[in-house]
């Protein structure tokens, strides 16, 4: 692990104090936990930091420890040892982190390396001309089986040749990552074999005995009975349908970005999906919850960042 210090003093601004929304969203964290165990919320509430000012500053980590009554250093131990967080000005369009443990050194890291160093800068965290990109080596993070990888913020790409970080650099120092697909980059299901499966392709012999004996007991009913129970109406049809979706917002459409957790591609994933409102994801079941988790790239998401709650709050700061 590379030693990992803050900024500079002279880039270090003096004050940091979280935003309205994002003090809501501090404050629900804060309450998950006991009055005397506080200092758990730490690494959420950086994460929160970081994703309002695009690092994690000296002053935020001061403010973060008079928050959660914990002493200065104990934050800053938290801040340095984990990579997701930055500890200076990056690029603001990406921030590209390049995994060089053994998995990812093997299929092909250094020459992810030589691409970030020709298109972004020769130096680790300096960025290019425009300020816009920059880049640094990271340890594993924790996708070997998809090896070589980065991660441009909260979302990793995967199986990665030169060429294709080369695509992906130039899409986002045009302003267009979110047209890029995050997660691996070849043609593999997740982290599944490449090439497709190579073994459980049948349908298991009891699952066959099953349906052939389902099968048989189906044609022993009565004629009658057959054409009774095609005919009779669903149920419940409506109690199925799911969640609430818009083809298009009602009004001006909420900054669903609000939401910890939601970045600008899970946004636009959204609002592709028909929400657009917090109120809509405020109104969220756990049955809507189970149906829309499943549509997303990352599940689990919606519980742990509590989504719900935080719409709830954004819904009612909007009204007011």
């Amino acid at each position: 692990m590379s030693v990992r210090r803050l900024a500079d003093d002279n880039v270090q601004p003096a004050k940091f104090a979280f935003n309205r929304s994002n003090t809501s969203v501090v404050k629900g964290w804060i309450k998950k936990y006991p009055k005397d165990r506080k200092a758990s919320a730490v690494i959420p509430l950086l994460m929160i930091a970081q994703e309002q000012d695009g690092w994690v500053t000296k002053a935020s980590i001061e403010h973060i420890a008079e928050m959660l009554e914990m002493p200065y250093i104990r934050v800053l131990e938290v801040a340095t040892f984990y990579t997701q967080f930055m500890l200076q000005p990056v690029g603001t369009k990406a921030h590209i982190q390049v995994c060089g443990t053994t998995p990812c050194m093997l299929r092909g890291s250094e020459e992810l390396m030589k691409v970030c160093k020709l298109k972004i800068n020769e130096k680790q965290f300096e960025t290019n001309a425009d300020g816009t990109l920059s880049w640094e080596e990271v340890e594993c993070q924790g996708a070997c089986v998809n090896a070589p990888m980065v991660m441009i913020f909260k979302d990793t790409y995967e199986d990665l040749t030169s060429e294709r970080l080369e695509e992906i650099i130039d899409a986002f120092e045009a302003g267009k990552g979110d047209s890029i697909a995050v997660g691996t980059q070849i043609d593999r299901i997740y982290s599944a074999p490449a090439g497709g499966l190579t073994s459980l392709k049948s349908e298991p012999v009891k699952a066959k005995q099953k349906a052939a004996t389902s099968s048989k007991k189906s044609a022993a009913k009565p004629a009658a009975k057959k054409t009774a129970a095609k005919a009779a109406p669903k149920k419940s049809a409506a109690k199925t349908a799911g969640p609430v979706r818009l083809k298009k917002p009602e009004g001006k459409a909420d900054d669903l970005k609000l939401i910890s957790g939601v970045g600008p591609k899970l946004e636009k994933t959204l609002n592709t999906l028909g929400f657009w409102h917090f109120s809509q994801i405020a109104k969220w079941k756990k049955s809507d919850v189970a149906i829309v988790d499943n549509e997303l790239s990352f599940k689990g998401r919606i519980d742990r960042d509590d989504w719900i709650a935080q719409a709830k709050k954004l819904a009612k700061q909007s009204k007011s």
